[in-house]
């Protein structure tokens, strides 16, 4: 098919990062499905915090690819705001589909457990009896209850029986499932200047910084699959089947992709590529980031810029900081 059009459903979060400040119009929002639009409507006190989710997602992506040449750059005012590059079934696409369903549903569970929306709050069928030294106490966060809202918007489109959506919603869950996968115990001592009498303790999601980092392996270890055609009573479907039989077979924890990604070092509107000219480049590294590969062998050029820096601070009794400012010269290589 020629056009996946997938990506304005993350339009959400270039235009609406200002929505927590005033009333949203479902209808104004661009390129949502009708599920969606019913989903907005019904849920619009909590589409702030799915609109944060997909900012977060989307600043993690940036920050896992900051090195790399794909370093998921998105197109300002652009209802697709990542250009082309999400049209494909790459393992790029993968991972932003991925990250972007785990922010709304991080984002989510963290406004409940803030007590910001009168639909959701702590997390209370999930205590089980308390540990040795510790009693249950705070607000546990309620990561089932924002995985099912991440779910109902962010699935809300894949609904075709082609292989695109099953790609979508598999790494979709994923990304959801990574969240559950990593609930922990959170604690706080009480007692007479600090001292652990009694803890109180409740359930809290991981890092968002952690869920990106354990999706990225997903990312560098995606699984490739390829599409096999069936005819059901509904007519023709899509499913997914793993490419290379003697490869382990991808769990519902594992990211998928079935084509190539584009080598993203010369830009082209087709692909969405934007290339690697003028990157920053670290000139002793020898891994992605390191002007060799990033720089796709067409070599660097150097030139040095002076920042200026607090330098020489001395702590004074009690209790300030005192520093001069000092101008340092630093290289800054980038690509040709």
């Amino acid at each position: 098919h020629s056009c996946y059009c997938g990506t304005e459903s993350l339009a959400l979060g270039q235009q609406y990062s200002s929505l927590g400040s005033q009333p949203i119009l479902c209808g104004s929002i661009p390129g949502l499905v009708p599920k969606q639009l019913r989903f907005c409507r019904n849920y619009i006190e909590i589409m702030p915090s799915v609109a944060e989710g997909v900012k977060l997602g989307i600043q993690e992506c940036q920050h896992q690819f900051r090195g790399r040449r794909w370093n998921c750059t998105t197109i300002k005012d652009n209802l697709a705001i990542f250009g082309p590059v999400l049209d494909k079934a790459t393992r790029e696409s993968a991972f932003v589909h991925a990250i972007a369903s785990a922010g709304v549903a991080f984002a989510v569970t963290r406004s409940c457990a803030e007590g910001t929306s009168t639909m959701c709050g702590c997390d209370s069928h999930h205590k089980g009896p308390p540990g040795e030294g510790w009693k249950w106490g705070g607000c546990s966060e309620d990561a089932e209850f924002g995985v099912l809202v991440s779910r109902e918007f962010a699935d809300a489109r894949e609904n075709r029986p082609d292989a695109r959506s099953a790609m979508n919603r598999h790494n979709n869950e994923a990304g959801r499932t990574t969240i559950l996968d990593h609930m922990h115990l959170r604690c706080k001592c009480h007692g007479l200047s600090g001292s652990c009498e009694v803890k109180t303790c409740w359930w809290a999601q991981p890092d968002f910084r952690m869920l990106g980092d354990y999706l990225k392996d997903k990312y560098d270890s995606a699984s490739e699959m390829v599409v096999e055609k069936h005819r059901e009573s509904r007519g023709w479907v899509e499913t997914l089947r793993v490419k290379y039989a003697f490869f382990k077979h991808p769990t519902e924890r594992d990211l998928v992709y079935y084509e190539g990604s584009p080598n993203f070092c010369e830009p082209n509107p087709e692909t969405g590529s934007f290339g690697t000219r003028d990157r920053v480049c670290n000139v002793s590294s020898h891994g992605i980031e390191g002007c060799d590969l990033l720089c796709c062998g067409r070599g660097h050029n150097t030139r040095t810029e002076k920042r200026k820096e607090k330098c020489h601070c001395i702590f004074h009794w009690c209790c300030y900081v005192s520093c001069q400012e000092c101008v340092r010269v630093y290289d800054v290589h980038t690509c040709k």
